[in-house]
């Protein structure tokens, strides 16, 4: 597989592919390389946190396509080598270089060639995560019921375009593997966040009626929100009558269950207010921690409002962070792939690389030159 994505919703396509086996390489333009090694702080020894956190298992080579071998060496290992090719370039833009998709799928036909986009074309602006999520609904749904808009913490648009780009790149290769052609795969962020709207998205395509945004609670659901304990904030979500009835149990406030306001879910959610001070009350006599257990115990969906180190040392405890080798950083540690296979988990194999880390190798393999002068590759692609 050929990556010449760069920042995150491609990288991240081709991470989660080299994580279930694919070999990855990773072309970036020499100089500077995919920008993201740049983004920081935090910086561990001059690597960037962001970077190392969606390249691992991947090759680099870095690649001039001003230079005319290094566009043909590009050229060769799409036609020659690549099954699969992710890009994320500006509309037209690898044409003016002179790699076409369609020209050169013609001259390898098993080709798969994956393109991730901000905006479905024609719309070729560049699309970035915080300016997807403000225009494609996210923003409007976030935050504060009275307060402004919001982002969700996380590049949550990217990361779910680039999910839907690797889940359409394995549908790809199924499909030729029975049907012996290769294709077009292609994906937009502003899409991607448009279908992460899922229940409220499709709230409003029936009833026609704008959502408001809800802070912590849940639009149709109740109790799903966070409470108050007596030593701090406590998320508690309940899905179903038998859920809610076992919660009033164990707050040691039956009652509650056969109170008409809260009988079923519509009720509640219509007297979330009410519900939500009988709650806190209740909760206020004892710390998240004991809450928690006796919470889960009675099969309440339950937990405590974590920070993100104690959320990887939880991670550590699951065997889900593990070590590679970095040829600069020595032990890296990184966050394992989420998918089991058999009962085992995807194990880590390469490191995140550095810049060009492969490519004397390769272009040995390959009989070719580097370039004498390396432009920047024009790449303001998303």
């Amino acid at each position: 597989m050929l990556d010449l994505s760069r920042v995150l919703a491609g990288p991240l396509s081709t991470m989660v592919l080299a994580d279930l086996g694919a070999q990855v390489l990773k072309v970036e333009a020499p100089g500077g390389g995919d920008e993201t090694r740049s983004w920081g702080p935090p910086f561990v020894d001059g690597e960037s946190t962001y970077f190392l956190a969606i390249n691992r298992g991947k090759e680099s080579l870095t690649l001039n396509f001003h230079d005319a071998e290094d566009l043909a060496l590009g050229q060769r290992l799409i036609t020659e080598w690549a099954d699969v090719v992710v890009e994320n370039f500006r509309p037209g833009a690898l044409g003016r270089l002179g790699l076409d998709g369609e020209k050169l799928r013609e001259a390898a036909p098993r080709l798969i060639w994956a393109t991730v986009r901000g905006y479905p074309e024609p719309d070729d602006r560049p699309g970035y995560d915080f300016v997807i999520q403000a225009g494609a609904g996210l923003m409007a749904i976030t935050g504060p019921a009275e307060g402004p808009p919001s982002k969700v913490g996380v590049a949550v648009a990217d990361m779910l375009a680039g999910l839907y780009l690797a889940t359409g790149v394995l549908a790809a290769v199924v499909r030729r593997d029975r049907d012996g052609a290769g294709g077009h795969v292609s994906v937009s962020l502003a899409e991607a966040a448009v279908a992460s709207l899922i229940n409220v998205g499709q709230s409003v395509l029936t009833t026609g009626e704008p959502p408001r945004r809800q802070g912590n609670a849940h639009a149709q659901l109740a109790p799903y929100a966070v409470y108050q304990a007596s030593d701090g904030p406590i998320a508690i979500g309940v899905g179903n009558n038998r859920q809610f009835r076992a919660l009033a149990a164990a707050l040691g406030q039956p009652s509650l269950a056969d109170d008409a306001r809260f009988l079923d879910n519509r009720s509640r959610v219509l007297h979330r207010g009410a519900l939500a001070d009988h709650l806190n009350r209740a909760l206020a006599s004892r710390p998240v921690a004991a809450w928690c257990q006796v919470l889960a115990a009675a099969g309440v969906p339950v937990d405590a409002v974590r920070s993100v180190p104690d959320v990887l040392e939880m991670a550590r405890g699951w065997g889900q962070v593990g070590t590679v080798a970095h040829r600069q950083l020595g032990d890296l540690p990184l966050v394992k792939s989420p998918i089991w296979m058999d009962g085992a988990r995807l194990p880590l194999t390469l490191p995140p690389p550095q810049l060009g880390e492969h490519s004397d190798r390769l272009r040995a393999e390959w009989a070719i030159r580097a370039p004498e002068v390396a432009d920047r590759d024009p790449r303001d692609t998303k």
